[in-house]
């Protein structure tokens, strides 16, 4: 197999602070290799096509695919950055020290699973997907100009942001418990229901019929949904769909009428209002500022 050579750019922030940008064009793997110490936390985001990390001398792989990131730390001993970024593909790295970042999060620490005390000395390796808005902000990351003055000054804000993103404890998958649920089945039955509703987004089931689905009184389902998901059915999946819109406008492939067909809007009108309702701006001026 033919590989191109080493070739990433990288940013630094400030001290102990990188951002690693990797795209591949060509027909043939790319390395990423940087040499850091045990006292650095790595995101890595597959933004586009394929990437494999390795360890320990490529004794154990990891195959990270389009749309999901890993997160790894091991406070017992060096973990350089080792990996191949496949043909067509793009990846984004931020590599920070564990003292900066539990600077970040000093209050919430305990919030977060590798910064809690007990696990402080355990080593990390975490994946997951991308969400919706963690997909925006990696894509104005990667398409900044990085010749700009305030580069820096750009890039620092929105790598906090992204981690507010990450960390933010109202995201589905940092919800342990709810105190409003007095079991775990009615929390499930809750997931379940936002499920439903954006898997028939286009067509999504009435109130009625979401309680039926999931076997749950329609007053338990509109009070457990406001107090795991911060609001009510329909206004989140309003907002999901603004979301994703957000994120399939950004995407050169998809024009403001396959948007709104997407997300089932019955005209392009009708989407085009909504959006402009959220956002202040209609969908076409939004991709064009993209």
């Amino acid at each position: 197999m033919q590989f191109t050579k080493p070739s990433f750019l990288e940013t630094k922030i400030e001290d102990k602070f990188f951002v690693l940008k990797s795209k591949n064009e060509k027909d043939k793997n790319k390395f990423l290799k940087k040499e850091i110490d045990l006292n650095f936390i790595q995101f890595h985001f597959v933004i586009e096509g394929n990437a494999t990390f390795s360890f320990n001398n490529g004794a154990y792989k990891m195959d990270v695919s389009n749309g999901k990131y890993i997160v790894l730390y091991n406070p017992k001993k060096n973990l350089p950055v080792d990996a191949l970024i496949h043909p067509k593909s793009y990846v984004l790295s931020v590599l920070i020290s564990l003292k900066k970042f539990h600077k970040l999060f000093s209050e919430d620490s305990n919030n977060i699973q590798f910064l809690k005390d007990e696990n402080i000395n355990q080593k990390y390796y975490y994946e997951n997907k991308i969400s919706n808005k963690i997909f925006l902000v990696l894509n104005e990351l990667k398409r900044f100009d990085l010749g700009s003055s305030t580069k820096n000054l750009f890039i620092k804000a929105k790598i906090y942001e992204l981690f507010s993103h990450l960390y933010n404890r109202n995201l589905d998958q940092n919800i342990e418990q709810c105190p409003f649920l007095n079991n775990e089945e009615n929390f499930k039955k809750i997931q379940k229901a936002k499920n439903l509703v954006i898997s028939n987004m286009t067509s999504p089931p009435s109130l009625a019929e979401l309680s039926n689905d999931i076997d749950l009184s329609l007053k338990k389902l509109k009070e457990g949904f406001k107090k795991i998901y911060g609001k009510p059915v329909y206004q989140y999946l309003l907002e999901y769909k603004m979301e994703l819109a957000k994120k399939l406008l950004s995407e050169n492939s998809y024009n403001v009428n396959e948007v709104s067909i997407k997300l089932g809007y019955s005209t392009s009108s009708h989407f085009i209002t909504a959006f402009k309702n959220k956002y202040g701006l209609t969908p076409k001026n939004f991709k064009k500022n993209y």
